[in-house]
Parts: C-alpha cells; sequence; structure tokens
C-alpha cells in the first residue's frame, strides 16, 4: 500500500495522477501480495519446511501447519487472488495501450510472485526481490503507467522516482534480511540458502546497516538536487529508531530472548519494523506535504527552491 501512495503522490505532483487506475492498481498489487503469501506458504509447507516446530510458525499464523484449511482450499485461494490480480495487470496493459515497459513489469511481477520463495530465496536473491518490488520498480511502475494514461510517454522525473522509491524498498527489505538472519539457524538445518545462510550472520549485519543508512543518504540527495523540498527532512525524526536498529546490528543474535521482549524469536526483524513503522509513517507524511507545496505553491518553490 505504502509504494502505491508513494507513487500516486509523485504522480500527483507531476500532473498525471487519476483516481480509477490508480485504485485499481492499489488493489490489484495488494491482492497479488496476498497471492504470494498464500504462495509461500504453500511451497514451504509441501517441501516440509514449515514443519518441526520451524521459525515461521513461531510467529505468526500458518493456516497449514495450523490446520485451518487443507492445500487444496490453499491452492483455490490462491488461485482466486492470482486471477484478481491479473485481473487488474490487464488493465493496466490495456490503460496504457500495451506499452513495452509495461508489459515487462507485468511479466517480472509475475516471475517474482510465482518464483520468490522457490528459487529466488534459495539463491540469496530473494532479499533483492523485495527491494526491487517495494522500492523502486512498484513506485515507477505505477508513476509511469499513471504518466502514459496522462498522454506522457516519457516522464522527465521518472529516473528521479525510482530513486525516490529507493528508500522505502531499502527499509521493508531491511525487515526481510532481519528475519532471514533471525532463522539463519534454522534455514541452514532445511537447506534454505537465503542471503544470510549464504554470506554468514556478520555479513548480512553489515549490509543490512548499510541498507538502513542508505536509507537516509538518498533522501539527502534527492532533497539536495532539489526533487525533493528539505520538508522530506522529516524522516530524521525516526533517526533515534535507526540508531537503535544499528546498534542492535553490531551484535550477533542473541541465543535466549531477552526479559521483555515480546517479539521473539524475531530480533533483528522486530527492531527493523520498529523503525519501518515510523520511517515509513514519516516518508509518506513529508511526501504529501511537498506535493501540496509543489501543486499548490509552484510559484514559490521555483523562485526559492527551483528544481
Amino acid at each position: 500500500m505504502y509504494s502505491c501512495i508513494i507513487a500516486g503522490l509523485l504522480a500527483w505532483r507531476d500532473g498525471f495522477f487519476s483516481w480509477g487506475p490508480f485504485l485499481v492498481l492499489t488493489v490489484s498489487l495488494f491482492i497479488a501480495h496476498g497471492a504470494n503469501n498464500l504462495l509461500n506458504d504453500y511451497t514451504d509447507f509441501s517441501r516440509g519446511i514449515d514443519k518441526d516446530n520451524y521459525f515461521r510458525t513461531q510467529y505468526g499464523v500458518h493456516p497449514l501447519v495450523q490446520g485451518f484449511w487443507t492445500k487444496p482450499q490453499q491452492i483455490q485461494w490462491f488461485i482466486a487472488s492470482g486471477i484478481l490480480a491479473t485481473l487488474g495487470g490487464v488493465y493496466a496493459l490495456l490503460y496504457t495501450g500495451f506499452n513495452p515497459t509495461v508489459i515487462g513489469l507485468f511479466i517480472f511481477g509475475a516471475l517474482v510472485l510465482l518464483f520468490y520463495t522457490w528459487p529466488l530465496k534459495y539463491w540469496a536473491l530473494g532479499e533483492f526481490a523485495i527491494f526491487l518490488i517495494w522500492g523502486p520498480i512498484m513506485i515507477a511502475g505505477v508513476y509511469f503507467v499513471l504518466a502514459l494514461g496522462a498522454g506522457v510517454h516519457n516522464p522527465a522525473n521518472l529516473w528521479y522516482v525510482a530513486l525516490a522509491g529507493i528508500p522505502f524498498g531499502l527499509s521493508v527489505a531491511s525487515i526481510n534480511v532481519g528475519k532471514h538472519i533471525d532463522k539463519r539457524d534454522d534455514d541452514l538445518k532445511k537447506g534454505v540458502g537465503t542471503f544470510p545462510v549464504r554470506v554468514g550472520e556478520k555479513f548480512a549485519r553489515a549490509v543490512n546497516q548499510l541498507a538502513v543508512i542508505a536509507t537516509y543518504a538518498v533522501i539527502v540527495y534527492l532533497v539536495a538536487v532539489h526533487y525533493f523540498t528539505p520538508i522530506l527532512l522529516i524522516v530524521f525524526f525516526a533517526g533515534k529508531r535507526a540508531l537503535l536498529v544499528l546498534g542492535v546490528l553490531t551484535k550477533p543474535r542473541p541465543s535466549e530472548p531477552p526479559k521483555e521482549w515480546p517479539g521473539w524469536p524475531t530480533w533483528f526483524s522486530g527492531f527493523a519494523f520498529y523503525h519501518n513503522r515510523m520511517f515509513g509513517g514519516l516518508l509518506i507524511l513529508g511526501l504529501i506535504l511537498d506535493t501540496v507545496l509543489r501543486v499548490f505553491a509552484a510559484d514559490f518553490l521555483a523562485k526559492y527552491w527551483p528544481m
């Protein structure tokens, strides 16, 4: 949802926004995310991963493990949600006149949805796919579809939009990397080759620290080049939580749950989510204020903060 909202706000500031296409894209992508979760649980359960008190079953509901429904029912829900998500993609293709780039985005999204759990996650590519999908791909993709619908085939700010998608993509990916560090031992035993399994916990923690730092660095860069106004620096109010995440990532995951820690067995992912929740909210708030200024105070910005 946040990725689509970011894309919608950036499209609004550039004069491309339209409620109908925006809502169709947002709902269909939301459903696609649900379809991916259904397939993820089905695949891991069928391959024997989500069994024997595996990490996944300790922190959240698993319909198959807990017997809420059967494997055929899970597939039925996946097919139903997949069809609805596909209809949204077909709408985007029709809306843009089957633009080649949109076709490519549609295919890329479908492939990631189908193959994230296996083999991408096993090849240490799942975390990178999460970053791309939730960040530059989805945000720039939705923006591009809205621009095409407005008759603009080469939006001047497209690469800036893709760059603007990086901070949120990194923030979301930091949760995913954190979760995979948390369950590295389980994944190692099960043969699931996530990024932390392939490179080791220490290196994965360092990469996650860089991701958190880069989240803010990209915002600063976009303000420095005047794509954003300084109001986007509001995200630094989440800086205390970012420092907390960075500090936690300097040490290995504890072997036992610390006192008064309610989120066990999640550890790094819990802190990353704690940061992302505030950062994402401030990012949306900053973009709303930035867009309002761009739309309603264009002359003022042209004089005092020209792009």
